[in-house]
């Protein structure tokens, strides 16, 4: 490595306190406690979850492992090996919870104290192994991606910047709130890690009833919290995706776009499209270099073929069906239809089920959450114009790193529009 472990840990540690300062002060101008999230979280507030604690936790864990130094003198096969053998591991520990609760579920409980007892000692065992691998993982992963940013010129004096951080831990679920006469994200909560279905189920109930308002808490793959907080998961592809997408918050929130990230339904999925575009790229660089064979397959279809060319009749097209939904409950909003549109997508959410995407509840906040997510076409966003601007934007620019630069000196969606209607002209 171009550092020993102490120098690196001093560099990443002094840019870690930075990209937290700046991140108070930029983000802290344009964020205000509105009427709306502050009655909501009347219901949510003994639930919530508690960064404070979380990053302080975090961040000493990260001192440790840099105090270990356990990556420095590890050579490229033995870094591949490592992360394999945790994949695995943790895979056997998911095949083994999974056996666990199908014996304490079969009705012919004989012998089952005996068999449960070996399983349960497995089990044990095998978490053990993946709480020792994680935290090498962590940094491997951590500097998998960190020399893509190197390579792509995301770095101060040799070193990637913002520093990638990134922890595997149980991720907390998200409040969505939105009003029922329009799909709009108005509130966005946090809330604590473990909760039950049961106890989401009555947040939603109390929220709605009292604030006449649409509401869902749905779960996260990943946080842009500093470390960033990302889901274990036995797919690599889809790790380091994640890893890559939590990082391009980091980096935004340093920018106009980041610091804006509230302040307008367009500018957030314009923060969540980038976000989405560039983690698959990183992905796909980090992949290529170390873990080739863990590449997922090269899309054949050209995006646009989504909306041009109909799905054949046995197969069943989500993206499309999604899509087609979310324009009808648009048109069915504009209209003033509030009960019809609610009533359609609960008809909807039935369909999707009988077609194996087990939706628990589709919804206004449902969408004013998905819907921000539009990397591909189609889908949660339907024809919402802002997904495509920043999809031809990143079609039409000549590298990931220049499209990321770009977007991120944008603070609003009037901005992208110009740039691309400029672009179109000078062609």
């Amino acid at each position: 490595m171009m550092h020993t472990a102490v120098e690196w840990a001093l560099d990443t540690l002094r840019r870690a306190i930075l990209i937290v300062i700046l991140t108070i002060l930029l983000g802290g101008s344009v964020i205000s406690v509105q009427s709306q999230q502050a009655q909501t979280r009347i219901f949510t507030r003994p639930v919530e979850f508690n960064f404070l604690d979380w990053t302080l936790a975090a961040a000493l864990s990260k001192m440790g492992q840099w105090s270990l130094g356990a990556t420095s003198y590890l050579l490229e096969p033995q870094r591949r090996e490592l992360v394999e053998l945790y994949l695995h591991d943790l895979a056997e520990t998911q095949r083994l919870q999974a056996h666990l609760e199908d014996l304490y579920g079969d009705p012919d409980q004989s012998g089952v104290e005996q068999a449960t007892s070996q399983v349960r000692a497995e089990l044990e065992e095998m978490r053990k192994r993946v709480r020792s691998l994680r935290p090498v993982v962590e940094t491997i992963l951590q500097e998998d991606v960190g020399v893509v940013l190197q390579e792509m010129g995301f770095d101060i004096a040799g070193a990637p910047f913002p520093p990638v951080l990134m922890q595997f831990t149980p991720l907390p679920s998200a409040l969505i709130v939105s009003p029922r006469d329009e799909i709009r994200q108005e509130t966005n909560i946090t809330l604590q890690v473990g909760l039950t279905l049961e106890e989401k189920i009555r947040i939603e109930e109390r929220v709605e009833s009292e604030l006449d308002v649409s509401a869902l808490v749905v779960p996260i793959g990943g946080l842009g919290t500093y470390p960033t907080m990302i889901q274990q998961s036995t797919t690599l592809s889809w790790i380091t995706e994640v890893i890559g997408h939590e990082w391009t918050h980091n980096y935004l929130s340093l920018h106009p776009l980041g610091f804006n990230y509230n302040t307008t339904p367009e500018l957030r999925t314009m923060n969540e499209t980038t976000a989405s575009l560039m983690g698959v790229e990183f992905s796909r660089r980090v992949l290529r270099a170390s873990y080739p064979e863990y590449l997922p397959p090269e899309d054949t279809q050209q995006a646009s073929e989504i909306e041009t060319e109909p799905p054949d009749e046995e197969t069943f097209d989500f993206r499309a069906e999604m899509r087609k939904t979310r324009l009808r409950v648009d048109e069915l909003l504009a209209q003033g239809e509030i009960e019809t549109a609610e009533e359609y997508m609960e008809a909807r959410r039935v369909f999707f089920w009988e077609h194996g995407y087990r939706i628990r509840k589709l919804n206004q906040a449902y969408f004013a959450f998905h819907g921000a997510y539009a990397d591909e076409p189609g889908g949660a966003a339907g024809d919402d114009p802002v997904g495509s601007a920043v999809r031809a934007l990143w079609e039409d620019v000549d590298s990931a790193a220049n499209f990321l630069r770009m977007m991120s000196g944008l603070n609003s969606f009037e901005r992208l529009e110009e740039i691309l209607q400029a672009q179109l002209t000078t062609r």
